[in-house]
């Protein structure tokens, strides 16, 4: 542990521990957190603290710090406090992208479906321009299986155009 306190040169006066930078070597506290707790010192508490929080191991080190160190224990509520909020925001990030994801899903679903009714649409119309050029064909004279060549419909269809033209003629 290193304190370092502000100095001003010029008046060559301390600032009088107004100012203080304190810096913990945490990775040096092995014999620090096996000492009792109330052989410890309020600089010790802070370090133990700090590199101890989330080892369940010295879970009770840390209950007992909380105990005798005022402000630490309040850190530690701020720490909950946030630890609390910051879950709660993933939570809601968590739910709106479930909401995103979902409309995201449908707009899919939609866009899928029109694009399926185009093309049934679009089947639709060509169908039904095929069985126009077979009428006038057949109208003109055509055979069935040069109707059926030239529109590539079945020819069970044609002989059905072919009918319904027979039953229009005759009326």
């Amino acid at each position: 542990m290193h304190t370092f306190e502000y100095y001003d040169p010029p008046a060559k006066m301390s600032l009088n521990g107004r100012t203080r930078i304190i810096t913990l070597e945490l990775s040096k506290l092995d014999k620090i957190v096996k000492k009792p707790v109330d052989a410890m010192n309020v600089k010790e508490y802070w370090a133990v603290y700090f590199q101890y929080l989330t080892d369940k191991r010295k879970r009770r080190t840390i209950n007992e710090i909380l105990e005798r160190e005022d402000g630490i224990a309040m850190a530690s509520e701020v720490l909950q406090t946030i630890s609390r909020d910051e879950a709660e925001r993933f939570r809601l990030l968590s739910e709106l992208k479930y909401e995103l994801d979902t409309q995201s899903k449908l707009v899919y679903a939609k866009r899928e479906a029109m694009k399926e009714g185009m093309k049934q649409g679009e089947k639709r119309g060509e169908k039904k321009a095929k069985v126009k050029v077979a009428r006038n064909a057949l109208a003109e004279g055509a055979s069935v299986e040069f109707v059926g060549d030239i529109t590539g419909l079945d020819i069970e269809t044609i002989r059905n155009i072919q009918a319904k033209l027979s039953k229009s003629i005759t009326k």
